[in-house]
């Protein structure tokens, strides 16, 4: 009997297949989809901090001057005579954009925890420590069973060194961390001038989990119009290696469980991350180009290689490849493939 069950940041999870954050895990009947075809768990679609402090902006701007309305029936209080240029009313009109932007993203918690079996993980899109520990407080109250921080800095300011850059991962585990009792894991990127030695110091902060690594927007340039367009958004069956190689390095050496994520679009692929020492894995982009029949896809091809195998559980195989197992350990390290170009006429 094939075990394709595994345990993610303390959850049990019925495969190890996980929705990555996407316009497809927002929407209960998607998600109801893909818990039929065996996904582990789903992370929802991120709320950003930009859009938290954009709907602020416009609200306070629409509103200047005018006089207090009650914008909500869930507010008991109703605050009359003020202007938006007194600083309560400032606060009220903040808080009740807090409150428009979470309030569909809670009720879907809500109805996805009434509707389905598997874990619902939260995403939380940041830059900075800004009233992070607000939102993650009402998640966790509405039901969620973990929260994930994306997190992806690129280091394009001048004026700033990397401990700079690390620091603001560091500032919004620990105001998350404060408030919530559900586990917290982190998305990242994998712009860190010392990529291991960041990942395991930050693997030790109290985070349940680390997803290796964030797919990174990438612009583009059209040439006749000059201007910056989006580059390619979905992944290829082939980026899954970037991300293999630093699990297979760090696996058995963090202080959390791991996850991969970008580029997994086949069993083989989702093997060869267990294989590397991952705990779970995210999928997203195959989902849009096969549709909800990939992750079955994915799950029959694991049991039917771990059936030739031998193996009756992940654990049976998990971290075999990882450095501190395989003979040459030093291979996963190589950048420069010479004797591979000699090959190539």
């Amino acid at each position: 009997m094939i075990d394709l069950t595994t345990n993610y940041m303390g959850l049990k999870l019925k495969s190890p297949l996980i929705a990555s954050s996407s316009g497809l895990t927002n929407d209960v009947n998607h998600i109801k989809l893909m818990e039929e075809k065996g996904i582990g768990a789903v992370v929802l679609k991120s709320i950003f901090e930009e859009q938290i402090l954009m709907e602020t902006d416009k609200m306070i701007q629409k509103n200047e001057g005018e006089k207090m309305q009650t914008f909500s029936n869930s507010f008991n209080n109703i605050v009359n005579e003020k202007s938006y240029h007194y600083e309560e009313a400032y606060e009220y009109v903040s808080n009740f954009a807090k409150e428009q932007t979470l309030g569909k993203y809670l009720a879907l918690i809500k109805e996805l925890k009434s509707t389905v079996s598997i874990p619902i993980i939260s995403s939380i899109n940041c830059v900075s420590a800004y009233n992070w520990h607000y939102f993650a407080r009402r998640i966790e109250e509405a039901g969620a069973d973990a929260i994930e921080l994306n997190i992806y800095l690129l280091p394009s300011q001048l004026n700033m060194d990397g401990p700079s850059y690390e620091k603001i991962y560091y500032d919004i585990i620990e105001a998350v961390k404060k408030q919530v009792s559900i586990p917290v894991s982190l998305k990242l990127g994998f712009y860190f001038s010392g990529l291991s030695k960041s990942i395991i110091d930050l693997s030790n902060t109290g985070i349940k989990a680390l997803v290796l690594f964030n797919r990174p927007y990438t612009p583009d340039f059209d040439i006749d119009t000059f201007e910056i367009t989006a580059g390619n958004i979905y992944s290829s069956e082939n980026d899954y290696a970037h991300t293999m190689r630093w699990l297979a390095i760090l696996s058995g050496r963090v202080g959390c469980d791991l996850a991969a994520g970008t580029g997994v679009h086949e069993y083989t692929a989702a093997i060869k991350q267990i294989l590397a020492g991952a705990d779970a894995i995210q999928i997203g982009s195959v989902l849009y180009e096969k549709g909800y029949d990939a992750i079955a896809d994915i799950l029959d091809g694991m049991k039917i290689w771990m059936t030739s195998k031998n193996f009756t559980s992940l654990s049976d195989f998990r971290g075999k490849m990882n450095q501190i197992n395989v003979k040459n350990p030093a291979a996963l390290e190589r950048v420069q493939f010479m004797k591979l170009y000699s090959k190539i006429e």
